[in-house]
């Protein structure tokens, strides 16, 4: 499991707890790297003090951007199954066994979503980030990513040899990475499976939509024509 963290010395300690109780209940080998993009609060010293041998701190030198932070993790990672999940702990661990059967089905990357609508799970978000999730997804349609409901939703789940493919060919850095990475999945032909899952909005997100919302969609754009020349 990869956990991107960038001063999270508050919001991460309760939700890394979560997760190692959850993975020593299952009773299955597991590892969890918190991928530290370059942290002055402290957040790499504080992981490391737990001295747990299933968690490890991935350090990079400087904050390059979520997008490097969940790359680096992913291709350091050595598990079968590769889930990255957001530091804040929005999406509860617990969510994963929503997503493990559709890849035990065949399916190469697994997405949670805050959108597609089911009565068996909850999602509590700020109307003005439902708001701009939505712009935002109508733009990404309109920029070739068809299909998906809910592209930033930050619990996403690849089997081994899917994640370093992508990842290694992953160029975006920040924010918008899940995008490029979605796009590269369809353009090579991966199974995507897109499965709703329980989600709170948690506060002190990192993602401002004035701030960060035109950087994204150039970003977007970018990526976008990468891929198709690529092709």
């Amino acid at each position: 499991m990869i956990v991107p963290a960038f001063n999270e010395v508050y919001r991460l300690p309760p939700y890394l707890d979560e997760i190692v109780q959850y993975f020593e209940g299952r009773g299955d080998p597991y590892e969890v790297i918190v991928v530290d993009d370059g942290s002055t609060d402290g957040t790499p010293e504080l992981v490391e003090a737990r001295r747990c041998a299933t968690v490890r701190v991935l350090r990079l030198p400087r904050n390059e951007g979520k997008g490097a932070a969940v790359r680096a993790g992913m291709l350091a990672a050595k598990g079968e199954h590769r889930l990255f999940a957001d530091a804040d702990g929005a999406a509860p661990i617990a969510e994963l066994k929503r997503l493990e059967p559709a890849l035990a089905a065949g399916a190469d990357v697994v997405i949670g979503s805050r959108v597609l609508v089911d009565a068996a799970v909850s999602v509590t978000a700020l109307r003005h980030r439902v708001v701009a999730g939505r712009v935002f997804n109508w733009l990404v349609a309109r920029c070739g990513l068809k299909g998906i409901a809910d592209s930033q939703c930050g619990f996403k789940l690849f089997t081994a040899a899917v994640a370093e493919r992508l990842f290694g060919a992953l160029v975006t850095r920040g924010f918008a990475f899940d995008v490029e990475l979605l796009l590269l999945a369809q353009a090579s032909g991966c199974r995507i499976v897109e499965v709703p899952i329980n989600w709170a909005d948690q506060a002190g997100s990192k993602v401002a939509v004035l701030r960060h919302g035109p950087g994204m969609v150039n970003q977007i754009v970018r990526a976008r024509l990468r891929i198709w020349r690529g092709r």
